[in-house]
């Protein structure tokens, strides 16, 4: 039964490191002001014509009296107008708490929610974050997919986002 047990084990480990993906690191910046609020932050795939490929992560704040932290979703403006309000929050899978400042990392692999499977083409990663009494920002990283070889990107934000880097495996 063992040897059965850890082959099982070895074929499932072996697809999931055959599969593509996609990792993305997201740096939100320590802000140095009297009412700090954490982002709302979504980060989803679009095509060239600025269709939704995939809806990957939105943060927000879930926790709020009355569901409360759902109104402030239009402020990412871009995720609202593509995405948001089409769809009914929570989103298994997809929505998340907000976070500190500092660097936190997504990752997704094809063929699982919610990156799903995307077709052969080009994309671009998408990080849009909004605060409350703060600012509004917007990230956008190219990239080819399926990848052939491993490929790394990375953009700069001014404000609310810090460094956005993407990991494109095959």
């Amino acid at each position: 039964m063992r040897p059965i047990l850890a082959l099982m084990l070895t074929l499932s480990t072996t697809a999931t490191a055959l599969a593509g993906g996609l990792d993305v690191d997201i740096e939100l910046p320590r802000i140095d002001v009297a009412d700090y609020r954490r982002p709302y932050v979504a980060v989803w795939i679009e095509r060239p014509d600025n269709s939704v490929a995939a809806n990957l992560s939105v943060w927000y704040d879930a926790k709020m009296r009355n569901d409360e932290g759902e109104k402030w979703l239009k402020d990412m403006r871009q995720w609202w107008r593509r995405i948001g309000r089409g769809v009914e929050v929570p989103i298994d899978g997809v929505t998340a708490a907000t976070r500190m400042p500092g660097k936190h990392r997504l990752s997704f692999t094809t063929g699982q929610t919610p990156l799903g499977t995307l077709a052969a083409g080009e994309y671009r990663l998408v990080v849009e974050a909004a605060r409350e009494h703060g600012g509004r920002e917007i990230l956008h990283l190219p990239f080819h997919w399926p990848a052939t070889q491993p490929v790394q990107s990375s953009a700069q934000g001014r404000h609310e986002i810090g460094t956005v880097s993407l990991g494109v495996t095959p």
